[in-house]
């Protein structure tokens, strides 16, 4: 036999066991997660690896519901009506004592919304306001919540609570219809607490 066809022999062999040392450390991973390994199965080349994470299958996770439980509360209909209307009386004069489009002061302001959208009638005053539906600690206020301000234990003040830390409220004489900061501010140091009577 030639030299050339000798060597020729000799490198298909050390392909050959080259291929069969990687089917068997391929084999060693594809069992990596079960309780034996198995040498001597061959790979199929067909068949996927399937490794499975400590913490369960990710692929397997719906990354929506993940998020939905990271997620506050969805706006219910009722709410996103009331947010609605409170919204559009932004730039509306404040007015003492005014419960209609021509200027409000506080309380005012929150019982028209409340009444337009839901049909809900509110105590009139701020302090009445503020011992109707639960109460909600600051960090679990969601939009449409009622959010009371005031000094010294006395309730004086009362908005809606629109989301991501912001109040919509008649402020005072000389100021129409805005929104303002509970995280700082004025408003910040007065927060007293906030209720919620409608969901």
């Amino acid at each position: 036999m030639r030299a050339g066809a000798i060597r020729l022999l000799c490198a298909a062999a050390l392909c050959v066991a080259a291929t069969n040392a990687f089917a068997q450390d391929a084999n060693v991973v594809a069992a990596g997660t079960q309780s034996a390994v198995q040498l001597d199965t061959p790979i199929k080349a067909a068949a996927p690896l399937k490794v499975r994470p400590i913490f369960g299958d990710l692929a397997e996770l719906d990354p929506n519901a993940v998020l939905d439980q990271q997620q506050k509360p969805k706006l219910t209909e009722r709410i996103s009506g009331v947010l609605s209307k409170a919204m559009s009386l932004l730039g509306t004069p404040y007015r003492w004592g005014g419960e209609s489009t021509e200027g409000f002061d506080c309380s005012g302001l929150v019982g028209y919304v409340y009444r337009s959208v839901l049909g809900m009638e509110l105590p009139r005053v701020s302090r009445q306001m503020a011992t109707t539906g639960e109460a909600v600690e600051r960090s679990a206020l969601v939009p449409g919540d009622l959010v009371f301000f005031g000094k010294r234990g006395r309730v004086s003040h009362v908005g809606i609570y629109v989301g991501e830390g912001r109040f919509l409220h008649a402020p005072s004489r000389g100021k129409d219809v805005r929104v303002d900061s509970l995280a700082s501010g004025y408003w910040s140091g007065r927060y007293m607490q906030g209720r919620r009577v409608a969901m």
